[in-house]
């Protein structure tokens, strides 16, 4: 732990709590980006590409390891929305979805996620069904497969982790019910990977699709989708040059064969670099002990924040993650977090924007995020539980 923090810088500065929205990277990530900048600067872009290709195709092999499928199955991206966005748009230009279809969601689904269904359903005239959930928030399994039976589906789209509440969905029982019906399974895992293990191969998705800078502690502007092999050919990912087809002739191209046809020429070389190094740390460590590490945290922080007179916690869900979050009677949770960042620590305020299909009433529309990573401490907790005790009405 100790170690962790030493090599941390922000650990010094603050108190970070807001893991699930940008964790605090560690100097060997920051050198990676910072190092490549400057051979850039130094021998241009081409050239210093060139010079470190062999550790830019690595980050491919460290990304699928983490993801438990083959290489190359998995590219990396500029976001978990760009991975999706083009994961779902090639579903569609490769025939996948057609008019009278249904795309099946989950109620946490995140807002990039369901914004772009919503936008298929406008080309292409299939709609959009919410899975409803059960009593605890988790996806409702039964009314999954009855909503898979028929020939209707044409996508099942789940999350992992939502962003503003911290239970984990069943997405592995999802992918055995998506097997059986033949339906395509898009996996959300965002909000999972870097705090718990995430097995594609086990899950049984299509695609998943993820990012960088959230709990794997990479840079800003990186994220990573998987697409199953075989599944690949299906699809026809829009946006494409070089690096994802072959230019034959004036009339025809070839796309690249698996995850490759997913390939963009124009990337940050630096921040990929970074992500590879945050990768290969959390590798390190092992994500078994992370996910045990953030758990136990989590755990203590929603202990002590439940003795707070008037605080609610609203995570739900049989299996709960790193994500905490809470509302408390007579204080915003704007106030809340103002209160924190004056006294030093980072917390975040999800709002229905952000999960619209959840975050509505009965439920709280706006509710308060901290979301601890390996690095913080049950000192940090205690700080930030006492914060919010000094706001609770008498």
């Amino acid at each position: 732990m100790e170690t962790e923090r030493a090599i941390t810088p922000g650990c010094s500065n603050v108190v970070h709590l807001n893991n699930a929205g940008a964790a605090l990277p560690a100097d060997p990530t920051i050198e990676a980006v910072v190092d490549h900048l400057r051979l850039e600067a130094e021998h241009g872009g081409y050239e210093a590409a060139a010079a470190v290709a062999g550790r830019f195709r690595g980050v491919r092999t460290s990304a699928a390891r983490l993801l438990g499928a083959d290489e190359g199955d998995v590219v990396v991206t500029g976001s978990d929305t760009q991975a999706w966005t083009k994961a779902v748009w090639g579903l569609v230009l490769g025939g996948g979805i057609r008019r009278g279809q249904l795309l099946l969601i989950d109620r946490i689904a995140y807002d990039s996620h369901y914004l772009g269904l919503l936008q298929v359903c406008a080309v292409t005239g299939a709609s959009v069904e919410v899975v409803p959930s059960t009593e605890d928030g988790t996806v409702d399994l039964e009314a999954l497969r009855r909503s898979l039976a028929g020939d209707r589906t044409a996508l099942v789209a789940l999350t992992h982790v939502g962003t503003h509440r911290g239970l984990i969905n069943p997405v592995e029982d999802a992918g055995t019910a998506c097997r059986a019906a033949g339906v395509p399974y898009f996996v959300d895992a965002c909000q999972s990977v870097g705090q718990l293990p995430v097995d594609v191969g086990r899950i049984g998705c299509d695609v998943a699709t993820a990012t960088g800078r959230k709990w794997l502690r990479g840079p800003r502007g990186t994220g990573l989708l998987y697409v199953r092999g075989a599944f690949a050919e299906r699809l026809q990912p829009p946006g494409i040059g070089w690096s994802a087809a072959e230019w034959e002739d004036a009339e025809h191209y070839r796309l690249r064969p698996g995850s490759d046809r997913f390939l963009e020429f124009e990337v940050s070389v630096a921040t990929h670099l970074g992500l590879g190094v945050a990768i290969d740390h959390a590798l390190a460590l092992g994500i078994d002990a992370i996910a045990d590490r953030v758990g136990a945290l989590a755990d203590q922080l929603r202990s002590g924040l439940s003795e707070i007179p008037g605080l609610e916690i609203h995570d739900g869900g049989i299996r709960r993650s790193g994500i905490v979050s809470f509302t408390l009677a007579g204080a915003a949770p704007g106030a809340v977090t103002a209160s924190a960042t004056a006294a030093g620590i980072n917390a975040w305020v999800s709002e229905a924007p952000l999960a619209r299909l959840d975050m509505s009433a009965p439920r709280p529309t706006s509710v308060v995020r901290a979301s601890p990573h390996y690095y913080n401490t049950e000192y940090e907790l205690d700080r930030l539980t006492e914060v919010v005790g000094a706001l609770a009405t008498p």
